[in-house]
């Protein structure tokens, strides 16, 4: 059986390299990628290509949002991230809402994880290394190193230094 880049290489009838070819198979075919890859692009690249091959229309990462490196979005039908700017290694799962409150926007930290359904609303920062809990509204500051769960988010746990290193 062909695999689906072998395929795409005979149709486009040109060789390309294995990397370009996952580039263009991920475009192709993930949406959420798509999606991503047009916000990394910047404002005038994704509104020239975009209108060809849209992104996910349930799926919006606000142009002005700055995002660090390394950012895992696991099946994120109904997410909405509207952040002032988000650290290195933010992961978070579908139906997550990060947006403003009387034109502030949240500030998010590094390796910082949200659960299923997380909202966070206005003027919120969101220390490094935090977990927040699925389903939990975040309406308030939350430190580095804690574990932050409910409506309203609340600190459940602090985690140490050594906590932190033996996982």
């Amino acid at each position: 059986m062909e695999s689906d880049l072998n395929i795409l290489k005979t149709q486009l009838s040109i060789n390309i390299s294995t990397s370009l070819g996952l580039l263009l198979y991920f475009l192709h075919n993930n949406r959420y990628y798509r999606s991503v890859f047009y916000h990394r692009i910047g404002i005038i690249p994704s509104l020239l290509i975009g209108w060809l091959r849209p992104g996910d229309r349930y799926f919006s990462i606000s142009k002005t949002t700055k995002i660090g490196y390394s950012f895992w979005f696991a099946h994120p039908y109904g997410t909405i991230i509207n952040a002032e700017s988000i650290g290195d290694n933010f992961k978070c799962i579908h139906l997550t809402t990060i947006g403003d409150n009387g034109g502030k926007r949240p500030i998010i930290g590094n390796n910082v994880n949200l659960g299923a359904n997380v909202t966070i609303v206005g003027d919120v920062h969101i220390g490094d290394n935090v977990t927040i809990g699925a389903g939990s509204v975040v309406v308030n500051d939350i430190p580095s190193h804690s574990i932050a769960v409910g409506v309203p988010a609340r600190v459940v746990k602090t985690i140490s230094i050594s906590d932190d290193e033996s996982m």
